[in-house]
């Protein structure tokens, strides 16, 4: 790589970075190519400092515990099946900490809803952090069993939040 190549490189990740807090986003990621065998791959993403109060995180799934518990003793394997979710091949969990929310505006229908096919891609909800809405993509195509947030609900870093199979 030349000198003249590095100092534009310096350049082009720079104004990225202006780009990224210009217009109030918290990841970009841009792939350059040069030639045949040579680009310039980066990713440019916003640290915030996020204190994360798990405690109304663990506190809804406590609440629902006893309810899914209530039944006779024939769904247990199915309880033990779902104790967690994080654990399931097709979930989908939260790449950040925010509040979900299951449609793109308050009154509107939500992109999906249990049962629904999806596409590899297709968004499933939103999660906002830092006032910016980060559009959540089902991983892969299937349909989707189960959704684990409720709307406008706190999210943590890992949190399971649907499960397409």
């Amino acid at each position: 790589m030349t000198k003249q190549s590095h100092e534009n490189d310096v350049a082009f990740i720079q104004a990225l970075a202006e780009l990224l807090n210009k217009n109030d986003l918290t990841e970009i990621a841009v792939v350059r190519e040069y030639g045949e065998d040579d680009s310039l791959e980066v990713r440019v993403v916003k640290q915030a400092t996020v204190v994360a109060a798990p405690a109304p995180v663990y506190a809804a799934p406590a609440l629902a515990a006893p309810v899914a518990a209530a039944p006779a003793a024939a769904a247990a394997p199915a309880a033990a099946a779902d104790a967690d979710p994080a654990n399931h091949p097709g979930a989908v969990t939260s790449p950040m900490v925010g509040t979900a929310y299951l449609a793109p505006e308050p009154g509107a229908s939500a992109f999906v809803k249990v049962g629904d096919t999806v596409k590899e891609g297709q968004t499933l909800l939103i999660v906002e952090a830092m006032k910016t809405m980060n559009h959540i993509p089902a991983p892969k195509s299937g349909t989707v069993k189960r959704i684990l947030v409720d709307d406008g609900s706190p999210v943590e870093y890992g949190a399971p939040l649907m499960i397409v199979e």
